[in-house]
C-alpha cells in the first residue's frame, strides 16, 4: 500500500477532491454501469446508444488530463483516478462483449491480464522510488483498445459498414499492442531497477 506524503495532503487542501478534471474521471466510473444495463438487451438501437456513450466517455479520457494541465490541478488523486476509470469502462464494456458472444474470452482475459499486471508493476514501481512512464505504445493500445469496443458494442450493419467486423479487426490489432506495450513497460522497470 502507498502511502500518501505531505505534499499529496496539501494538494488536496489546495485544490480539493471535488475539481472538474477529477468529476469528469468519476462520471466515466459512472457509465460502466449504464453501459451494462443498455448491453442487456443488446438490439440496433441500443447497441448504438451504448457505443455512442462509450465512445463520449472513452473521449473524456483526453479531456480532463488537458484541464488538469490547464487548469493546474493535476493531483495525487487525480493521478490515480483517471486511469482506473480508464480500465473500469474498457473492461466491463469488454466483459458484457463476452458474455453477448461478440468478443473472444481468451482474448478479453489476455487483454485484462496485460492490464492487471501494469497496473501492479507501476504501484511496486512507484513503492519503490520508480517513474515508469506512459509510452506511445500504451497510447496506441488505449486508441486501438476504444476503437474496438465501440465497434463490437454497435456489432450491427450501419451505413453498409460490419461493425462487428471492424470492431475483431481492431480487437486483434488492440490485442497485439496491449502485448507489446505490456512488454515494454516490463522491460523499462526491469532496466531502472537494474540501473539504480
Amino acid at each position: 500500500m502507498t502511502l500518501l506524503k505531505s505534499d499529496d495532503f496539501s494538494n488536496i487542501q489546495r485544490y480539493g477532491v471535488w475539481n472538474l478534471p477529477n468529476a469528469i474521471s468519476i462520471l466515466r466510473i459512472f457509465t460502466a454501469p449504464v453501459l451494462i444495463l443498455l448491453l442487456l438487451s443488446p438490439d440496433r438501437k441500443t447497441g448504438l446508444i451504448a457505443a455512442i456513450i462509450f465512445a463520449i466517455a472513452a473521449l473524456t479520457d483526453w479531456l480532463d488530463g488537458y484541464l488538469a494541465r490547464r487548469m493546474g490541478v493535476i493531483t495525487t488523486f487525480g493521478k490515480f483516478l483517471d486511469p482506473l476509470a480508464d480500465k473500469l469502462l474498457i473492461v466491463t464494456s469488454l466483459v458484457m462483449l463476452v458474455a453477448l458472444g461478440r468478443a473472444p474470452a481468451w482474448m478479453v482475459a489476455l487483454i485484462i491480464g496485460r492490464e492487471m499486471a501494469v497496473t501492479g508493476l507501476r504501484a511496486m514501481a512507484s513503492i519503490e522510488g520508480v517513474v515508469i512512464a506512459a509510452s506511445a505504445l500504451g497510447k496506441y493500445k488505449t486508441v486501438l483498445q476504444i476503437a474496438s469496443v465501440a465497434g463490437l458494442i454497435m456489432h450491427y450493419e450501419f451505413w453498409d459498414i460490419d461493425f462487428q467486423t471492424v470492431g475483431m479487426v481492431f480487437l486483434w490489432l488492440a490485442l497485439i499492442m496491449t502485448l507489446l506495450s505490456g512488454i515494454d513497460y516490463f522491460v523499462r522497470f526491469f532496466k531502472r531497477v537494474t540501473l539504480a
